[in-house]
C-alpha cells in the first residue's frame, strides 16, 4: 500500500510541478506553518473514513433485505474491510508519527477515491446514486492539501466517474418505476450524507484557519514590539555612553558644594540625596553593558519571590525615598522561588515610578501565590488609567500619566512576557490603576494556599 502510494505521489509530482523550490525560505516558512494544521486535517479524515466506512458497511447488509436488490456483498465487504484495515494502522500510528505531510495525505486520499470506485463499480456505475460520494476526499483536499494535490484529486475524480459510466456491474431491478423511485431516494441520502460529512468537515477546518490566523496576528504583533525593543535598546545603549559625562560633571560638582560650608541642614541633605542618586545612575550604567542579553533562559536564577519582592522595593525606595508604598505577602510560608533577570527588576521598578506618579498616597503592593502563579498587584489611589492605554498598553510606546516617553510600559510588557508571564491593567471599582502581574511558579509542588500578612 506504501508502495502504491509513493508511485501516485511522484506521477502527481511529474504532472504539477512544484511552483516554489523546496529549499526556498518561503517553501520552509509554508511548511512550519502549516505542519500542526496538516496533522489535524490528518485525524480529521481517519474520523471521516470510519464514518464512510460505516455508512458502506450498512448499506451493503441492508440492501439486499430492505431494496430487494442483489450485491455482491463478499467482494463489498472485502473492499471495506481493506480500508478498515488501511485506516486502523494510520490511526495506531498516528499518535507517533505526527510529521505528516501533504503527500502522504494526498496519496490516502487518492486510495479513498481507488475504493469509492471499485464499490461503486460492484454496485452499478455511474447509475449508482451514491456516486456523489467521489465528491468528499475533493472536499477534504481543496482544504487540506496546496493547489497541485488538490488539481490531482479533482482530475482522479472525474477520471473515476467518466470510466464508471461505461464501466460497472449492473444493478438487477426488475421494476423500473420502482428503480426510479429508489434512483430518488438514493439521491436524497447521498446528498444527505455529502452535506453532514462537508459541512463538519468544513466546520472544523474554519475554525483551525481562524485560530491559526490568531495565532499569526499574535505572533506578528510580538515580532513588531521585539523590534521597537530591539531599538530601544539601541537607544539607551547610546545614551548610557553618553550620560557618562554629564553625570561625571554633576558628581564633581555636588562634591564641591558638599566641601562648602551651609548652615542650612536642609541644603546639605539635599546635596547628600543628589550624591546618592547620582552613584545609583552610575551603577545602572555600567551595569547595562555586562547584564544586557548576558542571561541565557537556563540560566536565568531562582528566588524567593517574598524576598526578592522586598529587596526590590528597598532598592527602589532608595531611588524614590518620598514615595510611601505598602507590601503584603499572602500564601502559606515560604513563599515559592521563581525566575528572575534584571529586566524583570527594571520592568517591576517601572511599573512602581509609574503608579508613584499617579498618585502622592501610599501603594499597594501585594504578593499573592498558589500551586502555579506567583502574582503581583500594584495599586495606587490616581485617576486610573486612560482608555488608550488599557486598550493598546504593551503594543506601542504609551504613557500612563502624560508625561516620559511612554516606553516604560512596552518595556515592561515585553520583559515579562519573556519569562512566560503576563501582566494585566484594570481600573478596579474602588478607584485607582491596579497592574496585576502573573509569573509561572518554579519547581511546581508542597504548596499550599493560606494568608499570611507582612
Amino acid at each position: 500500500m506504501n508502495r502504491v502510494m509513493r508511485r501516485i505521489v511522484a506521477v502527481a509530482e511529474r504532472v504539477f510541478p512544484r511552483s516554489i523550490p523546496d529549499n526556498s525560505p518561503v517553501a520552509n516558512f509554508t511548511t512550519a506553518e502549516s505542519s500542526s494544521n496538516l496533522h489535524l486535517n490528518f485525524r480529521r479524515t481517519l474520523t471521516l473514513r470510519w464514518w464512510l466506512l460505516a455508512a458502506v458497511a450498512i448499506a451493503v447488509s441492508s440492501a439486499p433485505t430492505l431494496l430487494d436488490i442483489s450485491l455482491p456483498q463478499l467482494s463489498m465487504f472485502a473492499v471495506a474491510g481493506l480500508m478498515a484495515g488501511f485506516n486502523a494502522y494510520l490511526q495506531w500510528r498516528a499518535p507517533a508519527d505526527k510529521s505528516v505531510g501533504a503527500s502522504e495525505l494526498f496519496g490516502q486520499l487518492c486510495v479513498d477515491l481507488m475504493a469509492l470506485a471499485i464499490l461503486l463499480y460492484l454496485s452499478g456505475g455511474a447509475a449508482n446514486p451514491l456516486i456523489s460520494l467521489l465528491l468528499v476526499p475533493v472536499a477534504v483536499a481543496a482544504l487540506s492539501l496546496p493547489g497541485r494535490f488538490t488539481a490531482a484529486v479533482a482530475l482522479l475524480a472525474v477520471g473515476l466517474y467518466s470510466l464508471l459510466m461505461w464501466q460497472f456491474l449492473p444493478l438487477s431491478v426488475g421494476d423500473a418505476e420502482r428503480a426510479a423511485r429508489l434512483h430518488l431516494a438514493g439521491m436524497w441520502l447521498t446528498f444527505v450524507v455529502s452535506a453532514t460529512m462537508i459541512a463538519w468537515f468544513v466546520a472544523r477546518m474554519t475554525a483551525s484557519i481562524r485560530e491559526r490566523d490568531s495565532r499569526l496576528a499574535a505572533a506578528r504583533e510580538q515580532a513588531l514590539r521585539d523590534e521597537r525593543v530591539v531599538a530601544l535598546g539601541a537607544l539607551a545603549a547610546g545614551a548610557a555612553h553618553e550620560l557618562g559625562t554629564p553625570l561625571a560633571t554633576i558628581a564633581v560638582v555636588v562634591g564641591e558644594l558638599e566641601r562648602e560650608t551651609f548652615p542650612d541642614a536642609e541644603v546639605r541633605d539635599d546635596l547628600a540625596l543628589i550624591r546618592e542618586q547620582v552613584t545609583i545612575c552610575k551603577g545602572i550604567i555600567s551595569g547595562m553593558a555586562a547584564r544586557a542579553g548576558a542571561l541565557r533562559p537556563e540560566q536565568l536564577q531562582l528566588v524567593d519571590a517574598g524576598a526578592w519582592l522586598q529587596s526590590l522595593r528597598a532598592r527602589w525606595h532608595t531611588m524614590r525615598p518620598r514615595a510611601a508604598s505598602r507590601l503584603t505577602l499572602e500564601g502559606i510560608a515560604p513563599p515559592p522561588a521563581i525566575a528572575v533577570e534584571p529586566t524583570l527588576e527594571q520592568a517591576v521598578a517601572s511599573l512602581l515610578n509609574n503608579a508613584a506618579d499617579a498618585s502622592d498616597a501610599e501603594i499597594d503592593i501585594r504578593l499573592v501565590w498558589d500551586d502555579a502563579v506567583v502574582r503581583v498587584l500594584i495599586r495606587d489611589n490616581g485617576p486610573g488609567f486612560p482608555d488608550d492605554v488599557l486598550r493598546q498598553a504593551g503594543r506601542i510606546p504609551l504613557s500612563s500619566h502624560g508625561a516620559g516617553a511612554g516606553i516604560g510600559l512596552l518595556l515592561a510588557f515585553s520583559a515579562i512576557e519573556r519569562l512566560g508571564g503576563r501582566i494585566f491593567l484594570d481600573n478596579p471599582p474602588g478607584g485607582g490603576g491596579r497592574v496585576s502581574i502573573e509569573l509561572p511558579v518554579a519547581g511546581r509542588g508542597g504548596i499550599r494556599q493560606g494568608p499570611k500578612v507582612k
